[in-house]
């Protein structure tokens, strides 16, 4: 069994490198890390190239996700822990993405992929978080405030809805953590009142 969890934290983490928003840039000739926050998500992508782009943007990042909670939680149902391995290789994927090896460990922040995770993982999780970003976005239209929100609730969820199997709390709570941790400078910016409003609707403008 041990095999088989190495195997989908691997497959994960090399999944997670795939990136949407930069592999997008790249098909116009361009990197999104070298724009606006210089973060590989996808606000920082529709800031500089717009919504109308930004569809590839979250297939990529959703069919990786997919992919590594299909392959882990395939590899460890013969066990009776499909929703373990889903868990594992949710969190494999959320690292790749965050810290990816073959893009200079210069990834994103992992919330888009987490709704995708938390949907393979645990449908309430991501109706949840989905629920918590849109309220908080749509009324201070900060993406951030409603994605550290929406990570703060994955972790919570994912602890309240599996307190009984500490893989998947680990695992849940990990992402939640991880995402949170890289919107800190996000978190210091809207204390400070220094954090940018953005329209997901439509390109900045700016």
């Amino acid at each position: 069994m041990w095999l088989w969890i190495a195997i989908a934290l691997v497959a994960g983490y090399l999944l997670g490198n795939l990136n949407g928003a930069v592999v997008m840039s790249k098909t116009m000739h361009d990197d999104v890390r070298n724009h606006g926050s210089g973060n590989a998500g996808l606000t920082n992508f529709i800031r500089n190239y717009g919504a109308a782009k930004a569809a590839l943007v979250i297939a990529i990042d959703a069919l990786k996700a997919v992919l590594g909670c299909l392959i882990g939680g395939l590899l460890l149902r013969p066990y009776g822990m499909y929703t373990e391995g889903a868990a594992i290789g949710g969190a494999a994927v959320m690292l790749g993405h965050v810290f990816p090896v073959f893009l200079g460990f210069r990834g994103g922040k992992g919330i888009l992929s987490g709704l995708f995770i938390a949907l393979m993982v645990d449908w309430r999780v991501a109706v949840i978080i989905l629920a918590v970003f849109a309220v908080a976005y749509l009324i201070t239209w900060y993406v951030s405030l409603g994605s550290v929100l929406a990570a703060t609730a994955f972790a919570v969820a994912f602890a309240f809805l599996h307190y009984n199997n500490p893989i998947v709390l680990a695992c849940g709570i990990f992402m939640g953590a991880l995402a949170v941790f890289m919107h800190r400078q996000n978190i210091v910016r809207l204390v400070k009142g220094q954090e940018r409003r953005t329209n997901l609707f439509k390109k900045d403008k700016e």
